[in-house]
């Protein structure tokens, strides 16, 4: 029979009859996945703790038709209690998971599985915060997929920076000529933290300002969603997590 194993990190699950799962996955080398995961609603189950959301796992996988069917489960990383006890730790992690669906409905790479196992396992350490946590996620994932945005020069005719207008549709920091009216003028110090969250230099990061963190982070919610062009539904919680 075909079978494959890979590392997985669970993104979301749907019931489906009344004992099995529907998971879909991001994986290290087969990008997405969805997966029928057999009797795992069950209290007898023998994987089933180590297939929920925000877990990481080796699988073993038959290829099915439509669904892929799995067949064993070893656990590799389990961070979904430590996420789950903590409100802000959940919301972020929800909207990490559903960034990383969007982001890789066609084709995910190795980077992006090991850039989101390393978001949720920073997220149930608790060692930063965790909207920071999210926004460098949220800014890194968007420069593996092709979108980093430009944060010294112009990103709209490249004209030497630093420069003080950030505007999402034009890709990032932009001059004052192509800045258009109403352009959000961003501060040095939001400047600065958003260059050290891409960068991940979290001494910078955890030394910002509250109101320098909310405003980095309006601009990068701002940024993320044009992209994908659609709303990020878990950020409105996060936003209330704050």
């Amino acid at each position: 029979m075909p079978t494959y194993r890979d590392e997985v990190v669970i993104l979301r699950t749907h019931k489906l009859g009344e004992a099995d799962r529907i998971l879909t996955m991001l994986s290290r080398r087969h990008g997405k996945l969805r997966a029928v995961a057999k009797g795992v609603r069950r209290t007898s189950s023998r994987f089933g703790a180590r297939l929920e959301p925000f877990m990481v796992a080796d699988v073993q996988l038959y290829e099915g038709r439509s669904l892929d069917i799995v067949q064993q489960a070893e656990s590799l990383g389990s961070y979904g209690a430590d996420i789950a006890n903590h409100y802000d730790r959940y919301t972020s992690a929800n909207a990490m998971v559903e960034t990383a669906d969007r982001l890789n409905e066609a084709e995910a790479t190795p980077q992006q599985y090991l850039l989101l196992v390393g978001g949720l396992r920073a997220l149930a350490l608790g060692e930063h915060n965790s909207r920071s946590i999210l926004d460098s996620y949220l800014l890194r994932a968007m420069a593996l997929s092709g979108w980093a945005p430009g944060l010294s020069d112009c990103a709209r005719c490249g004209a030497a920076g630093p420069h003080d207008a950030f505007v999402a549709q034009l890709g990032g920091m932009v001059c004052g000529q192509c800045a258009p009216v109403g352009a959000a003028r961003v501060d040095f110090a939001t400047r600065g933290l958003l260059t050290a969250l891409i960068a991940g230099e979290w001494t910078d990061v955890d030394a910002a300002a509250p109101g320098t963190n909310a405003a980095a982070s309006g601009l990068i919610a701002a940024y993320t969603q044009w992209h994908l062009e659609r709303g990020i539904r878990s950020l409105e919680h996060v936003e209330g997590a704050r």
